[in-house]
């Protein structure tokens, strides 16, 4: 699973330079190049900040997995500041500069019901959703809140947040399409819809806006890495690889990310595959979540995410007749805008397809174990329950917590950390 947050994590890196580098050339018609090696170095610099080694261990641990984390937490409270004086700025601009031509208004037929239109009310869910599972940066500020109630509480207010300036920004597509700016000439990508309406607002708003996105792009592409470097420390090399190496490792992924950035100016197809890869993994990663479903293993997960993908491959061979148009199907070559039940079948493939591989295995699995075991004359101990966790394994102390000597009243408590493997088979 550390190696599909570090795809995802690694997409979401490439989208978001694509769209950086789209958003350039569409608002000052230069390269988008030099921003996005701009950047890139930037938020390598202090993102790799080293930490100061005199902290307490709990603080130590978050600190060199996540290099500078606290950096992140600076610039998202900017991106948020960001984020509410763009949509200011826009709807006062927006509203006084533009013109709607009512002609296009019908003839662009936006409004109307459309096969997509239904499809989405179950894709957008699906993905949004499972995605969300791998994005480690989601994570990070769980753990990182004080108390469950601050975590409700900054939950609700991004969320009545996020919706009004989805709502706004989300408008400005259909503002575009019956304004004449988008698609444009040459058609653009209907992404960056938004950017290609404030194009034509005066220079100064421009200016502005510009400053803002690069802001916004540099917030949310420093969260990527610091998130990377905390996958990869933590979750796939268990803390045992120097810190360093992780993040010369990130460094140089970088490379890769902004030639594949380039090459890739369909944004959406970039998070539509990532989407695909969570929706086919997550649903039976999380029925090992459950304390009753402790008999999961995974095997199980393992061979279900890439079941799933494997199902998706197996529709597009079917429903267009032939294994090239399938596998194609896996890069969702048409994206969602194809007019046909493609996307759709590929998202519903996904998880249901995953969700039966993953039975399979199971089914499989436990048979192989009780042959062994009536085989070799031992106990068949397939569904009997884990033993109880005392919590010493994670905090590193013996007995009871509940009572501490009262020299130590004055000093916080130090904890180690004692990873516990799961089983897989």
């Amino acid at each position: 699973m550390a190696r599909s947050r570090l795809i995802t994590l690694f997409l979401y890196m490439v989208a978001e330079l694509s769209a950086l580098q789209q958003i350039v050339n569409a608002l000052t018609g230069l390269n988008g190049l030099p921003a996005v090696i701009v950047e890139c170095a930037v938020t390598t610099i202090y993102t790799c900040e080293p930490c100061p080694m005199n902290i307490k261990k709990t603080t130590l641990i978050f600190r060199t997995a996540l290099g500078g984390f606290r950096i992140s937490f600076v610039t998202d409270s900017i991106q948020g500041a960001m984020v509410v004086g763009l949509v200011i700025i826009g709807v006062i601009t927006v509203g006084v500069e533009t013109k709607i031509d009512r002609s296009l208004v019908e003839s662009s037929r936006l409004l109307d019901a459309s096969l997509l239109g239904w499809q989405l009310i179950y894709i957008l869910p699906v993905a949004i959703l499972t995605n969300d599972f791998f994005i480690s940066g989601f994570w990070m500020r769980t753990f990182a809140s004080k108390t469950d109630k601050d975590l409700v509480l900054g939950t609700s207010i991004a969320t009545v947040a996020v919706t009004f300036i989805l709502g706004l920004v989300g408008a400005t597509g259909l503002l575009a399409a019956w304004t004449g700016a988008w698609p444009g000439n040459p058609p653009q990508d209907g992404g960056i819809a938004f950017f290609l309406l404030l194009e034509g607002l005066p220079a100064w708003v421009v200016g502005i806006v510009l400053v803002m996105v690069v802001s916004l792009s540099t917030a949310a592409f420093d969260s990527f890495q610091s998130a990377m470097v905390s996958t990869g420390s933590n979750d796939l090399f268990r803390n045992k690889l120097n810190l360093w190496y992780i993040r010369a490792a990130v460094v140089l992924i970088i490379f890769p990310v902004v030639v594949v950035a380039l090459k890739s100016p369909d944004i959406l197809q970039v998070y539509l595959i990532s989407d695909l890869v969570s929706a086919s993994s997550i649903p039976v990663l999380v029925i090992g979540l459950s304390d009753a479903c402790y008999w999961w293993r995974g095997f199980e997960v393992v061979v279900g995410g890439l079941g799933g993908l494997l199902t998706v491959f197996i529709f597009g061979t079917i429903y267009y007749g032939n294994a090239h148009e399938g596998a194609y199907l896996l890069l969702l070559e048409n994206g969602l805008y194809s007019n046909d039940w493609a996307a759709f079948g590929a998202f519903v493939a996904a998880p249901v397809g995953g969700l039966l591989w993953a039975a399979g295995a199971f089914s499989l699995r436990i048979a192989s174990q009780w042959i062994q075991a009536k085989r070799k004359g031992h106990r068949f101990d397939a569904f009997d329950p884990p033993a109880t966790t005392s919590p010493a394994l994670y905090t590193g102390r013996a007995g009871s917590s509940e009572e501490e000597p009262a020299e130590h009243e004055d000093h916080e408590p130090t904890f180690t950390i004692k990873p516990q493997k799961g089983k897989f088979f």
